[in-house]
Formats: C-alpha cells, structure tokens, sequence
C-alpha cells in the first residue's frame, strides 16, 4: 500500500530531529567534559601544592635520598636544600622525625609554619618505591627498600678501585678487540663492571677475555661480607635455622665456580676452574624467604651507622600558604549552569536552522522521486547550490533526464521493430492469401519473392540478436589471426555486383603496412561489410567507395562522432576506414549515425534505406575488440567511417570456450 506523501515524519524519527538530538547530546557531554576537565585540573593543581602529588618533585626527594645515603648525618645538607629550592622555585624544609628542624630554604626570620602532612619521609634504608620509580636515576626492583648509593662498610679504598680499573680497563679493551662493544661502569660503591652493548651477553664466553678477574671480592668487601654474613646467620639461629654463606652479590644457594687467570705463552689466557668449596645445599621456598627477611634486616643493621637518619621533607610554597580545596559556591554554581544553559540554547538553535536548511531539499528530492514513480516522466528539483546537496539534486536531475531519454528510446526502438516486422511479415501475409485465393500461381518466381521476404525478415530478427548478445555483455568472439588486406578484400569482392549495379567504383588501398590483426573474422567481415554496404547505398552513380587500412600510434578520432571505449594514447592500433563521395550527413545528424533504428532521411524503407541497425552494430562489434568506431562526414562531398581497433589485441575480448 502506497503512504501518503503529504504525511509528513514525526519529529522523532526525522532528519530535523536526529540531528537536534545529536547536537543538544554534544553540546551537553562539551560542557559536563569542560567542567570536569576544569575541576580535575584544578583539584591537581591543588594536590601538587600541598605536596600529596610529587611526580613533579621526585628529583628533589631522589637528591636528597642520596645526600641521606652517603653522609651518616645531615649536617651540611643546607646547601643542598638552598640549591633545589632555588631550582625548583619551591620551598624545601627538613626535619626529623619529631619535627625538630635540620634545614629549610625559606629566608624568612620566622619562617611560616609547615603543613601537618609531610611531603614524604627521606630514608635510605626504606625508600618510598612510588617516589623512587618516579626518578630516573634511581634504578633497582620495587621490593628492595635499601637504596642502591648506601653502600656503607662496602665502599672500596682508592688502592682497590684503581687496581680494580685497570682489570675492567683490560676487560673491555679485550672485549673490543674481540668485536664485542663493552664499556666500563662504575658503581655506588667505586666497583667497576665491564657492561656489554648488545642483547647478546654470551658472546663473551666465545673469547680469550678473562672477565672473572673482576668477580673475587677485595678484601673491604671480604671484611663487610664476613660481617654481614655474621648478622644473618645470628638472625637465623634465632628462628632455629642453618646459617648461609653470601656471596659478593648477597645471593645464596649452590657455590658457583670461579676462573682465576693463569699465563700461559704467546698471551693466550686460559680459565682454570676452581672445585665448590662446600657441598650444594637445596633450600625450600620458606628457607628462601626467611633467609631473604634476615639478610634484609642484616642490611639495615650493618647499614645504619653509615646512612642519615630518616627525616621528614616538606615541599610547599615560598610564602607557606597553603591551597583551599576546590568548592563551588551557589553563586558559583549558578553562574556555570547559566552558561551551560546558553551553550544548550545556542546549540539547539543553530541546530534547527542548519537542520531546517537541510531537510528542505531532500524532502522536494522525496517529492520528485515519488512523482517519478507515479509516472511523470521528467521531474526535477531546484539545485541551490554546490555543496552535497547541490550536488545531489543535480546528479538527481542528470538521471531523471536520462531515464526520461531512455523510456523514449524504449518507446522509439518498440516502434521501430514493430514497423520493421510488419512490412516482411505483411508481405509474405498477403502473397500467400493471393495463393490461397487462386489469384497468384505458386511458380518459381512466387517461392522467390517469398523467400527474399523471409530472408529480410531473418536478417532483422538477426541484427537484433547481435545487439541484444553485445548489449548484456555476451556476445561471442573467436580471436584469431586475421590478414587486414586479404579481409578488404573479400569484404569489396562480396559488394562488387552490387556497386557496379548501381555505378559506383569499388576500391581497396594502402594494406601493404598492416599485415595481421587479432580478431573474430567473421565479426570484423560483418562490420567492414555493414560499412561498404552503408557507403554503397549513399553514393551516386559515378562515385567512389574506398577501403583503405593502416597502423597508428596515437589515439584520439579528433572532431567526430565515435563511441566505445577508446585506446591509451601512444598504444599501436590498426585503422580500417571506409571512404565514399557520397551526399554526406549533415553535421547536426552526425552524432545519430550509431543509434538503432535512426535514417538520414526518414522517408527511405528498409529496400532504399537499410534497417537502422548496421552501424549500431558496427558500433558494439568495434567496443567487443577493444576499440572504437566513428565518422566524419561534410555534407556533399562525403563520409568517412573509422574503425580503430589495437593492434595486440584487446584486453577483455569476450571469447568462445
């Protein structure tokens, strides 16, 4: 059932609709994102001034977490602290753990009172993970709490770091020479360790470097591995477990070999492995985590005459004032819901005159189209401008003009192939009701006007055919090697009786240059035959048809009336034309010589004027080559037909399994 188009949409299923409910959802969640962005922001703001955030001050906590790891106290830390400040444009207080005041950088007489809430508390020994991850140049696992610059009792004397250099020196230079990049790193405690460049730390056991001449404790390290091992073993006789013997890295567990270098000639160095000197012990995983609690507290214990006592810091402002939190008064409040209120009134408005604007084209769109379908043949609709919609409507227009000119191509092509049949057809009626009635003998020249009638018949129903298989695409080729010349030639020798019969000289000319041509013969005999015939019959007595073919390299007709898809330019091609001096077309009817069922004169019949679809068909059997047919014509001196088809044959032929 057809819906009334007067009906117009509800407002809620409309365009008009949609898009005012698009906009007042955007135009809302813009300002409820603005207020929270602007209350987030704020609220950071604030948290950073009162020092819960300190992602900004992490340098200024890493700083002194390492003054506070290499000074047992914080006596000197003033200039430190005047430094950041000075730096950071902050202020920077100190103090210890009751408050008692180690150093500030406020220059006040009487510095302003510090905040209840310290920023973070400074202890080498249990440093805050979240701070330290924050800063780059604390490196090291979130569960170990020590920091890595408190190295106490195992920081080496000037004699074992230069004689440990020069070991690493040696390290790296061989390393290098091996084709390994390596480099020299010194730690906290004044060790140096060869440092590989590369993913692949396995090289080096491929080479002649002694790098476990770096692995041996010194005798420092000895010393405060003995006592620290003294500490840990104390802590687990008192849980009622074995002791543990440390190695340099504070591991535990399976002795693991070492190499010692030995000289041996020509430089070669040679490792020399060295026995285990206890039995391996197996450890559970509670012996592992009570051992790693004891050597924990063993750290601390050893470490804790050697570090700072922890102490509190405050990061605020140079003035000591502190931020009010973030809250929105009534006037406050007010004053953003009236905005809001006008962002949304201003919204809601634009969206209805844009919407407005936009929705009145496409229903006169709607319009034309259901009167298109109510069967008005041509309907348009006004193009306002050139944006989408312009467009659109022209584009709408554009195919409503050629709908219209098809349905009158339809209805002209249903006409003309109904008077073409009607006239064989009536012909051979009347012929065999004259038979029938005794009025006409059955002779031989009787069979013969009825079988010329039945072949004009056929050759329509044929013609149409053709057309038909190449309109949709289907029509069939056989490709094949075809000699131009001698094709011309069967073509003029085939209409030579009928171009003497009517005093017209029938030539063929200029094939010596093209020799063959991938192509249907029969096809392309039917369409330079179609041409010839067409020449023949427009040209008086005393004129000339010529058949002349040669190669180009340029595409293009220039000036004429052609169809189909043309050649790239500059690809070979073969051109076949059919010239007469014949009376011409007139320029006006030149663009009409391809279409079905079209005469030059429309006076003439099928005996003086040909059916109409000769050069229809010579039109789609050049595009089903690849190529394309036009004309030239003036009118009463003669017409040129072209035929351009590729020389190498054409890419998407159609052909026979």
């Amino acid at each position: 059932m057809r819906r009334d188009r007067s009906v117009r949409v509800p407002l809620r299923r409309s365009l008009l609709g949609r898009l005012l409910g698009v906009s007042a959802l955007v135009a809302a969640c813009s300002v409820a994102a603005t207020a929270w962005l602007a209350v987030q922001t704020t609220s950071g703001a604030i948290l950073q001034e009162q020092g819960q955030n300190l992602t900004a001050d992490a340098r200024i906590y890493d700083t002194l977490l390492g003054y506070a790891a290499r000074h047992p106290t914080w006596d000197g830390v003033d200039a430190t602290v005047r430094e950041l400040a000075e730096q950071s444009g902050r202020r920077v207080a100190l103090t210890t753990q009751s408050r008692q005041p180690l150093a500030d950088s406020a220059t006040a007489a009487a510095p302003p009172v510090l905040p209840p809430q310290a920023s973070a508390v400074v202890d080498p020994l249990s440093v805050d993970t979240v701070l330290a991850a924050r800063s780059t140049e604390v490196k090291g696992t979130a569960a170990d709490r020590i920091d890595p610059r408190a190295v106490g009792p195992f920081l080496l004397p000037a004699a074992e770091r230069a004689a440990l250099r020069r070991t690493a020196d040696r390290n790296a230079v061989c390393l290098n020479r091996a084709g390994v990049a390596s480099d020299v790193v010194v730690g906290p405690s004044g060790r140096p360790r060869v440092q590989m460049v590369g993913n692949d730390p396995e090289r080096a056991l491929y080479t002649k470097c002694e790098l476990s001449d770096l692995d041996a404790p010194t005798g420092t390290e000895r010393k405060a591995l003995d006592a620290l091992n003294g500490l840990a073993d104390a802590c687990l006789k008192r849980q009622g477990r074995e002791g543990v013997r440390l190695n340099r890295g504070l591991y535990w567990g399976k002795e693991i070999g070492v190499t010692e270098p030995r000289q041996l000639p020509g430089d070669a160095r040679e490792a020399r492995p060295v026995p285990a000197v206890e039995p391996p012990r197996e450890f559970t995983g509670e012996d592992d985590r009570a051992i790693a609690s004891c050597v924990g507290t063993a750290r601390s214990e050893q470490l804790s005459s050697y570090v700072a006592s922890p102490a509190l810091l405050f990061i605020g402002d140079e003035g000591g004032a502190t931020v009010p939190g973030f809250d929105l008064s009534p006037a406050n409040t007010a004053k953003i819901a009236g905005a809001a209120a006008l962002v949304l009134a201003l919204t809601v408005g634009a969206s209805v005159l844009a919407g407005a604007r936009l929705v009145r084209p496409l229903h006169a769109l709607t319009g034309a189209a259901q009167r298109m379908r109510d069967g008005q043949e041509h309907a348009t609709v006004p193009v306002s401008g050139d944006d989408e919609i312009g467009r659109l409507a022209a584009a709408f227009n554009d195919m409503s003009a050629h709908r219209a000119r098809l349905e009158e191509q339809r209805k002209a092509m249903v006409s003309d192939v109904a008077h073409e049949l009607r006239t064989p057809l009536s012909n051979i009626r009347g012929w065999l009701e004259a038979a029938q009635d005794g009025l006409a003998d059955p002779d031989p020249a009787f069979v013969s006007s009825l079988l010329e009638e039945a072949v004009q018949l056929q050759h329509i129903i044929d013609d149409l055919q053709d057309l038909a298989a190449a309109d949709a695409g289907v029509l069939r080729l056989h490709p094949e090697p075809v000699r131009v010349g001698e094709l011309l030639s069967q073509v003029a020798a085939a209409h030579q009786a009928r171009a003497e019969t009517a005093g017209v000289t029938l030539t063929v000319e200029g094939t010596g240059a093209v020799t063959t041509l991938p192509a249907d013969p029969v096809r392309l005999r039917q369409a330079v035959g179609n041409l010839v015939s067409n020449a023949v019959r427009h040209t008086p007595a005393g004129g000339r048809v010529t058949l002349r073919a040669y190669g180009s390299f340029g595409a293009g007709t220039g000036d004429s009336a052609g169809s189909g898809a043309g050649s790239e330019s500059g690809a070979g091609e073969v051109v076949i034309e059919v010239a007469d001096t014949g009376t011409g077309i007139p320029a006006g009817d030149l663009r009409h010589v391809f279409d079905r069922f079209w005469r030059a004169e429309k006076s003439r019949s099928r005996r003086t004027g040909g059916s109409g679809l000769g050069l229809a068909i010579v039109r789609k059997l050049a595009e089903a080559h690849g190529g394309t047919a036009s004309a030239t014509s003036t009118e009463g001196e003669g017409s040129a037909f072209t035929l351009r088809l590729p020389a190498g044959g054409p890419d998407g032929m159609t052909t026979a399994s």
